[in-house]
């Protein structure tokens, strides 16, 4: 008897993990661009702990390898069910979910456009699990000069980073003129190196 109710009681917690197991996984339907997929439910997820090259701005051309983003995101991701980790920050202020996609053989998408130099390593609050591992993946796909880590160049003598939020801009930004928490870097190398992202709007490195 009490054997039975030991097989019973292993039997519930393997289906439980089992569910537990599937609820986390999701198909994707459709890449956005090189960090953003829409779920089949209808919902998009914006990949945490990376930034794309952005390929739908509001003026101008989609910025330098955003494409190459794109395609390579798509070939990763579109029509697959994948295992699906959210991040502790569980949406972003667009209402998407933040989270991490594996691969079938257990590397994380973000990890795979970054060693490619298609996206950015970036810090976010509640977004940060995998942020060394990707911060590395930076550095070597940085010192080999890798996608757009060989296109972009220095557009000014330094920048401008701010250590709260881990992004660096041009000195002559107008959020470069109200950081508190100042830290200069003499090149994009340097910063990018040290974990800081480019900021938005007046981006350095780009045209």
């Amino acid at each position: 008897m009490k054997d039975l109710r030991l097989r019973l009681f292993l039997l519930g917690i393997l289906l439980l993990w089992v569910g537990w197991a599937r609820a986390l996984e999701v198909t994707v339907v459709r890449a956005l661009d090189g960090d953003t997929v829409v779920l089949s439910d209808g919902k998009r997820l914006r990949y945490a702990g990376i930034d794309a090259p952005e390929l739908h701005r509001k003026e101008g051309p989609p910025e330098p390898l955003a494409r190459e983003a794109w395609l390579l995101n798509r070939q990763l991701v579109e029509g697959r069910r994948l295992r699906f980790e959210p991040a502790a920050r569980r949406r972003d202020r667009y209402g998407r979910l933040l989270g991490y996609l594996f691969l079938p053989d257990g590397r994380l998408v973000s990890e795979v456009l970054v060693s490619r130099g298609l996206a950015f390593a970036c810090f976010w609050p509640g977004a940060a699990r995998y942020r060394e591992h990707l911060l590395a993946v930076q550095r070597e796909a940085l010192a080999k000069g890798r996608g757009i880590f060989g296109v972009l160049r220095d557009t000014d003598p330094y920048y401008v980073g701010n250590r709260a939020s881990r992004r660096f801009h041009r000195p002559h930004c107008p959020h470069a003129q109200h950081i508190r928490r100042k830290i200069l870097f003499h090149s994009l190398y340097e910063a990018l190196y040290a974990g800081y992202c480019p900021a938005r709007g007046c981006r350095p490195g780009f045209p």
